[in-house]
């Protein structure tokens, strides 16, 4: 299996293990300054800032069961073996970001709030063939190319962008917004839903400062979109 881990650098990791907790996301182990996991439907993980990796930035890491696996199915893309301090060994592959991958597990609590990176890049089809290689599975995807969402057995989702600049961005998937809303402006969280072309998505202020956080709600208007797999 595979699961979607989102790792969010911030200068205040504290408020951001607060609204995670807000969010409905649960720490499998007591969070610490440098480093915080959360577990809904995939991980959220709470990274200090450092020099290479400022406040706001995301990477994008993926849990497996077996790497020697993940290493024989990502060869075809480059795919190079390290072993990084308190991680252990590590795949990275590289396509105008540098993608991570680990063995682990992740929670995939049925009704929680899943992680969905969005993976912004040029041409969406090589990442798309890089995560399908690692078993992710594509659902709904647009008509003309530029979006694709793609969805981890082990928990969590990964978006295709076409965006000229690559990079990740932070995101996330709920089913009930209105609900959500409710339970973030209870926490005292500034949070409202927004109608958008796509659907429905719900706002709320950065805890750690920098852009507003959207989580996005299901896409059941098709229009200009079908349905995968």
């Amino acid at each position: 299996m595979t699961a979607i881990q989102q790792i969010l650098y911030a200068r205040d990791t504290s408020a951001w293990h607060a609204a995670a907790g807000a969010l409905g996301l649960e720490a499998p182990y007591p969070p610490a300054p440098e480093w915080g996991e959360f577990h809904g439907r995939g991980s959220l993980a709470i990274h200090s800032e450092t020099p290479g990796h400022l406040a706001g930035s995301v990477d994008l890491h993926l849990l497996v069961d077996d790497l020697d696996a993940a290493e024989r199915v990502l060869a075809p893309f480059g795919a190079s073996r390290s072993t990084m301090a308190g991680v252990g060994e590590m795949l990275t592959v590289s396509h105008g970001v540098e993608i991570t991958v680990s063995a682990g597990s992740a929670a995939n609590r049925d009704g929680a709030l899943a992680v969905q990176p969005i993976w912004f890049a040029p041409d969406v089809e090589a990442p798309r063939r890089i995560l399908e290689a690692l078993g992710l599975r594509p659902t709904i995807a647009s008509d003309r190319g530029g979006w694709i969402e793609l969805e981890a057995d082990g928990g969590g989702l990964v978006g295709l962008h076409h965006g000229d600049e690559p990079r990740i961005g932070l995101s996330f998937l709920a089913a009930d917004l209105d609900g959500l809303v409710e339970h973030l402006r209870d926490a005292g969280y500034d949070a409202a839903v927004v109608d958008e072309a796509f659907g429905r998505s719900v706002r709320f202020p950065n805890p750690d400062g920098g852009d507003e956080v959207r989580i996005n709600g299901p896409q059941d208007d098709l229009y200009g979109y079908h349905r995968e797999g």
